[in-house]
């Protein structure tokens, strides 16, 4: 079983918990991250979740989003996942902010997390190779399409990439 780091409010650890746990009822508050790339023509690199993710399954995320085992900052996770579902090595993962969010899916499980969000500059994405098992497709995209369609479809993206979109936008980030 997957264990996963629990906080509180404030980010602080308070241990760890079986992932599943943790996403049941209203959600145990836990760590996780969104790591965004940026593809050399700066693009960013959207993913569709599998199709047997217990959590919104089939939606269209950031890059790669997961959460922190004990002992792991950020970037840290950041670089084990991104290697772990596309087959990426980097050494240059930047953190750019978290935020707490609380959502919900159907009568299934919710998502309770302080996440953080990562940003890798430059990739080559030819060479990505998807862990189908976690990813079922892969999208470059223009950050202003991105938002155009947030707008019109956000029914079919991740609620954390929504708002780590938001907060980018709100913070100037591009």
């Amino acid at each position: 079983m997957e264990r996963i780091v629990t906080v509180d409010e404030n980010d602080n650890v308070l241990g760890e918990e079986d992932k599943e746990k943790c996403h049941d009822g209203g959600g145990l508050l836990h760590r996780a991250f969104l790591a965004m790339v940026l593809d050399d023509s700066g693009k960013l690199l959207i993913t569709r979740r599998s199709g047997t993710k217990r959590l919104w399954p089939g939606f269209w995320d950031g890059t790669v989003a997961s959460h922190l085992f004990r002992g792991e900052n950020y970037e840290e996770a950041s670089k084990r996942r991104l290697s772990q579902e596309l087959g990426l090595i980097t050494d240059t993962v930047d953190y750019l902010f978290k935020f707490h969010y609380t959502a919900r899916y159907g009568d299934i499980g919710t998502e309770n997390e302080i996440c953080a969000v990562t940003l890798v500059k430059g990739i080559d994405i030819a060479g990505i190779v998807p862990n189908r098992d976690e990813i079922s497709d892969v999208a470059p995209i223009a950050l202003e399409k991105l938002i155009d369609d947030l707008g019109s479809n956000g029914d079919h993206y991740t609620p954390w990439l929504a708002l780590a979109i938001k907060h980018m936008k709100k913070l100037r980030m591009w």
